[in-house]
């Protein structure tokens, strides 16, 4: 049976910072890939006509470089999920993962810092139960930049990694796909830079005794 991948990203480039090697690897070893993107700036007032265009665009370009097999985007408003009823995203979810029923789930790890990675990880968690969503048999948190190392806490909430993905094969192409995001990497010692992206590869890497890595938290695996 054909591997199936889901990752849900809150928002475009959550996914290539948080495990866009290990998609790409994923991709090579013939598996179908699906991104789930929950929110939309289009529904934003935030942006301008001329961002929300550049997105859509951006998007349109991440996805055939990675060779998506499908894009899902949920269309929910940036930074506001925590406001979003409960219900109406775990419908969004629940759908979502019917239609596609992957057997591999990425998805944001609980304690990052921005509201809407701690809404998304919470809502998956409770579609994914064993007796409602069966099919799924990997759920799997990855670390995003700015985001996971940022989750500041007195309990040990810290992202401690039980899962590495030797990515040293697909460095240069991850890079090349981050550079689609213009405005969301910045110059070193910004969190979100190609420095910073580099640096953690080589940590991970470093720890897994590979070249370059990416790390995760397996939450649950069935095999």
């Amino acid at each position: 049976m054909n591997k199936k991948v889901m990752v849900f990203a809150p928002h475009p480039d959550d996914e290539s910072l948080g495990c866009g090697g290990t998609l790409l690897k994923h991709k090579a070893l013939g598996h179908e890939v699906h991104w789930c993107i929950v929110t939309d700036m289009s529904v934003s007032d935030s942006y301008t006509s001329e961002q929300k265009k550049q997105r859509e665009d951006t998007i349109k370009q991440v996805a055939q470089l990675y060779d998506f097999n499908s894009v899902i985007n949920l269309g929910f408003q940036p930074a506001g999920l925590d406001n979003v009823p409960m219900g109406q995203l775990l419908n969004a979810l629940k759908d979502t993962l019917e239609s596609i029923k992957p057997d591999t789930i990425y998805l944001p790890y609980a304690f990052d810092v921005h509201s809407d990675h701690k809404v998304v990880y919470q809502a998956i968690i409770s579609v994914t139960k064993t007796f409602r969503a069966p099919y799924v048999s990997s759920i799997i948190c990855y670390e995003t930049l700015s985001e996971t190392d940022y989750g500041l806490s007195p309990l040990n909430t810290q992202f401690q990694p039980n899962m590495y993905v030797d990515t040293s094969e697909f460095i240069e192409q991850k890079h090349q796909i981050l550079k689609c995001y213009g405005s969301e990497m910045h110059a070193h010692p910004f969190p979100r830079s190609f420095k910073a992206v580099e640096a953690l590869e080589i940590l991970r890497g470093s720890q897994a005794f590979v070249d370059a890595a990416e790390a995760f938290v397996i939450l649950r695996q069935r095999w």
